[in-house]
């Protein structure tokens, strides 16, 4: 009997002593109307530069500059994570695709909303990007990745666009006011 008790008076202790937290779950809007990402080499590329995703009427302003690319496309691509750990960039898995759409090209009705084209590096290893994107959502890209590739996006074959090794690797955050 004497057992019972001590066990039930550890037991009754040891619970008045535990606390129990409650966490609040705050339904906000989303706020942000400037993402940017900064793009640093995968292994020893030397590709570099920034672009940033801006609210517009007509959709999503992308706007950016890169160096360090050898001249000719690249394809230009959100993948579905904001990770690039990996040497080779892979950690950022696959092209963002939310509605699990075919590949295609950023005028496409139905592509991954990762699909972003192409940016054309001139012969100083410089490119960059300027159009609004009826297809992005800047809720939907904060936290993911933003890769560039090493060749040319077809923007036809699947599931990628056969744009070869990655050069540089990016995660997509909220940009400074």
């Amino acid at each position: 009997m004497k057992s019972y008790i001590a066990l039930f008076a550890i037991l009754f202790a040891f619970t008045a002593c535990t606390q129990t937290v409650e966490k609040e779950v705050v339904e906000t809007e989303f706020e942000h109307d400037v993402l940017v990402a900064t793009v640093m080499p995968v292994g020893d590329s030397g590709v570099a530069g920034s672009v940033t995703f801006t609210e517009d009427e007509n959709g999503v302003a992308v706007q950016g500059s890169f160096t360090g690319l050898e001249s000719g496309k690249h394809g230009f691509h959100i993948h579905e994570f904001g990770d690039c750990r990996a040497d080779d960039g892979t950690s950022a898995g696959g092209h963002f695709n939310p509605a699990g759409n075919e590949h295609g090209a950023p005028t496409d009705m139905e592509r991954h909303m990762g699909d972003l084209g192409n940016i054309e590096a001139n012969q100083d290893g410089m490119a960059m990007v300027d159009y609004v994107d009826e297809t992005v959502s800047l809720e939907q890209i904060l936290g993911r990745g933003i890769i560039i590739h090493a060749g040319e996006d077809d923007l036809t074959s699947q599931p990628t666009g056969a744009a070869g090794s990655r050069v540089a690797c990016g995660v997509i955050g909220i940009a400074q006011k």
